[in-house]
């Protein structure tokens, strides 16, 4: 019989360590990015902070929420007609830098794919909570889901975003796994699924270069490797405590946009090894946490929320953190809590205040 708990307290101090590191990173990773740009030092950290203040209090309130609402129809499927909507919506805005990821909605900018991430993990943690006991009848418990998302990794890629979509499609997989579908109908996908991704990348020229400077980024030291290179430079000149806080080299228009997908080069850069591990240990505790809350949640649909959401965060940072030792070919992928964003931060934080919420009613013994 589950029992009422105060929220995790490891997982809420976690999250409020990395976005408190964003602050102060973000910061010192685009000031004098914004001065050259917008004459105005304080131009990023501004709408950081902004964005760090609405996504705390966005967690404050979805930890109050009891997180069983999200199981009824009418939130699910508003969710993912809002998602879809917006993600279609945002297919005929202005481009930028040859994307169409955002638009701006009464002068703020969203990201479609973070809330239909968010929409995508509720879906399939109801239809998993029906359905589980039958899970390998592909026809009864996984086609909706695969429906789904095709459509919603459809739009996705159509920004273009390959790593966003890529992230749904692992994400949704964990789940499945968890449901206890067969590995041999997981393999037998996976592998249908590979001329796929084969296609996707080779359709594009900007991902063939990507998979080209990852393989050997010193072949286009100034081209398609700059941005690599210039990574590793930054986390290996970083040693063991850093070079102090503003006092990073690769941030002054070395590295490109110092302050989203790659602020994990300019915080091992500015704080060494130790600050670099202490941000790799908050999501390592974010993880831990996580598959606690998931394992003690007092139902199907809380265990497979707690999962999508805590394969959503973490994933997000192995892939960012990957890239930027050179590890994963680049992606657009930002660190969660940390990367400069509004709403990548927004999703990330309203994400966590459901974790904690279920974790308030997770039973005492796993």
């Amino acid at each position: 019989m589950a029992r009422k708990l105060k929220s995790d307290k490891l997982l809420f101090l976690a999250t409020l360590l990395l976005v408190g590191a964003s602050v102060v990173m973000v910061y010192s990773a685009s000031a004098v990015l914004a001065m050259e740009r917008y004459e105005q030092p304080y131009f990023f950290l501004s709408k950081q902070v902004t964005w760090a203040v609405a996504g705390v209090f966005g967690l404050a309130v979805m930890m109050r929420l009891d997180y069983r609402i999200y199981r009824q129809p009418t939130v699910i499927w508003t969710a993912l007609l809002v998602a879809v909507v917006l993600l279609v919506a945002v297919l005929f805005s202005p481009p930028i830098n040859g994307t169409r990821r955002w638009f701006s909605l009464g002068g703020i900018g969203v990201q479609p794919s973070e809330l239909a991430k968010l929409a995508v993990i509720l879906f399939c943690a109801a239809i998993l909570e029906r359905r589980m006991d039958r899970i390998n009848e592909i026809g009864y418990a996984i086609t909706p889901i695969a429906i789904v998302v095709t459509v919603v990794c459809g739009l996705i890629l159509r920004e273009p975003d390959f790593g966003t979509a890529l992230a749904l499609g692992l994400i949704v997989g964990v789940m499945v796994f968890a449901a206890g579908l067969t590995y041999r109908y997981l393999l037998g996908g996976a592998l249908v699924m590979l001329p796929v991704l084969y296609t996707v990348v080779i359709s594009a020229e900007y991902r063939r270069r990507r998979l080209l400077a990852f393989m050997n980024p010193w072949e286009d030291p100034l081209g398609d490797g700059f941005q690599v290179i210039q990574s590793l430079i930054a986390v290996g000149t970083g040693g063991v405590t850093g070079r102090g806080l503003m006092g990073g080299v690769q941030k002054l228009f070395f590295l490109p946009e110092p302050h989203t997908d790659f602020i994990y080069a300019v915080i091992a850069e500015e704080t060494g090894l130790l600050g670099a591990t202490a941000v790799l240990l908050c999501f390592c505790v974010i993880a831990w946490r996580g598959l606690r809350v998931s394992l003690r949640a007092p139902d199907r649909f809380g265990a497979f929320m707690a999962l999508g959401l805590t394969t959503m965060l973490t994933l997000q940072a192995f892939v960012n953190i990957s890239v930027v030792l050179g590890l994963l070919p680049t992606k657009g992928i930002p660190l969660p809590f940390v990367s400069a964003g509004g709403s990548s931060l927004l999703s990330s934080l309203v994400g966590m205040g459901i974790l904690l919420n279920v974790s308030q009613h997770a039973s005492a013994e796993a």
